[in-house]
């Protein structure tokens, strides 16, 4: 059977580029090797007997742009977090209050003991915003060459952010450790670099300030299958054809793609195959050796049935944890860790941070769990893939017990005595390292963004969705531009076949 398009993998990169093909008229046959769409933004309930809706894998929205979600017609609702992070330090703590400019540089001054870094916080944001506001647009567009983008967001901001190691920025700008911190994880996230050396870290930062033009990260309602869910009915409405339980085993340049179904082998045609799937099992698909990426952190879901105490009692629980909050992560607490890292050990004080979203979103608890638990997702940094494949089980043991450690170091009590216990008398944890990201989800090492980031311009222009092969797009994490739950692949692969 012959379709205009066949879009090898039904995550929400997939699913977009299906909707928007689909609208226009082309028929399209979407393969999901799971029995549901949605890739790693889907929503479980992992702790039998728990009635709780985990965003699983992925957890905040910033990237998906409102141009996508408009052209979709996309039943969605985003909800703004009020407080953007906390950190504790010492027995205080850095408040970061979206509503309240006096209350956060109050914290400022009380962290800091001065105006100075609160100033250079005004200053660097204050770059980011406007760089975020230029470069945004550029996102859902041919690509721009280098020298356009330098010049679209300023001699400063280039040199800033695109030019020099966010880590030598950051200290040219502030002076306070933990504010340095602070602004660092966002160039971490997923990536395992020295911010000081490797501009890898700007691509990261970059992808975590620049979304939607404004950089916010806000709460999917419903947890993040709710996007999925929104994009498949957006694909389904449209007319795309959607077949789950289909393995992708073969891709040809002619357009010929076999899948695995329970009944045996299939193959379909295509006059174009959108790919995806992260780079390395395209590779893998077409018969060429993959050069596989690694990821880096480490995923712990939990159910609490309450809120641990924080050291600075000024601070409702419920305000630091409703943003994020921020674990041992200090610029140079983030530098001992990546060091310890890339030795090969699990770090001592493995930096993190945390959130809650059934604090902003309570949606996702049961009725009987509304009032009585809340959620929490911690996201661990400096953990590549590397520190769990010679002995997984016994290295995610030690990083979950180092990672636990370094949680209980900054709040007034242990939090595993604050966790939910399930029906069968287990806690509500589940972890998840890149190997385990690699098994259960077919992500090569583990990397949440199917491979490194690249930067947002190529002198080549394109969509950042080509290949070798005139019939194949990459239309995924893996496309240039990609990364995140964002749509941006699956947008620009749809574009490329549509205004060529």
């Amino acid at each position: 059977m012959t379709y205009d398009v066949v879009v090898a993998g039904g995550g929400h990169n997939g699913l977009v580029a299906a909707a928007y093909l689909a609208r226009a008229g082309r028929r399209v046959l979407v393969l999901e090797r799971y029995d549901h769409v949605g890739g790693l933004a889907i929503s479980a309930r992992p702790f039998p007997g728990v009635d709780v809706r985990l965003s699983r894998y992925s957890y905040l929205v910033s990237l998906l742009p409102d141009t996508i979600v408009r052209d979709l017609g996309l039943d969605l609702e985003l909800r703004r977090r009020r407080y953007a992070s906390y950190t504790p330090k010492g027995d205080t703590g850095l408040l970061v209050d979206n509503e309240d400019e006096l209350r956060t540089a109050a914290s400022f001054r009380s962290v800091t003991g001065g105006e100075a870094d609160l100033e250079a916080w005004r200053r660097f944001y204050g770059m980011a915003a406007r760089v975020a506001e230029a470069l945004a647009p550029t996102l859902l567009v041919p690509l721009r060459p280098e020298i356009e983008i330098e010049r679209l967001v300023g001699p400063q901001a280039w040199r800033d952010l695109f030019a020099q190691p966010i880590g030598e920025t950051v200290e040219q700008y502030f002076a306070d450790d933990t504010v340095r911190g602070v602004v660092l994880t966002d160039a971490l996230i997923g990536t395992f670099a020295d911010p000081a050396t490797d501009l890898s870290a700007n691509r990261c930062f970059l992808y975590h300030v620049i979304g939607n033009g404004t950089g916010e990260w806000n709460v999917p309602v419903g947890g993040m299958g709710a996007v999925s869910g929104a994009l498949e009915a957006a694909a389904r409405r449209a007319g795309a054809e959607i077949r789950t339980g289909a393995e992708i085993v073969g891709i040809s340049p002619s357009g010929e793609v076999t899948f695995r179904a329970g009944d045996g082998e299939h193959t379909v045609n295509g006059r174009h195959v959108l790919v995806n799937l992260p780079p390395a099992v395209l590779d893998r698909v077409m018969g060429r050796p993959p050069e596989v990426p690694e990821g880096a952190q480490l995923k712990v879901n939990m159910v609490l049935a309450r809120l641990p105490r924080l050291k600075d009692p000024s601070v409702d629980p419920r305000a630091a944890f409703s943003g994020t909050f921020h674990i041992n992560e200090g610029r140079d607490q983030l530098a001992a860790a990546y060091a310890q890292a890339a030795r090969g050990e699990i770090p001592e004080l493995p930096p993190a941070e945390v959130y809650c979203h059934s604090l902003t979103d309570p949606s996702i608890l049961g009725p009987e769990l509304r009032g009585r638990a809340e959620t929490m997702t911690l996201f661990g940094l400096h953990m590549p893939a590397r520190l769990f494949r010679k002995n997984p089980d016994k290295a995610r043991e030690i990083a979950l017990d180092a990672t636990f450690a370094s949680i209980n170091a900054v709040l007034a009590e242990p939090l595993q005595e604050c966790l939910l216990t399930a029906p069968d008398g287990t806690p509500c944890v589940e972890v998840k390292t890149p190997v385990d990201l690699e098994k259960d989800a077919g992500l090569p090492g583990g990397h949440i963004f199917h491979a490194d980031l690249s930067w947002p311009y190529a002198e080549k222009g394109g969509w950042g969705v080509e290949t070798e092969h005139e019939r194949i797009l990459l239309c995924g994490a893996g496309a240039r531009r990609g990364g995140g739950v964002s749509g941006i692949g699956g947008h620009n692969a749809a574009m490329a076949l549509l205004t060529s």
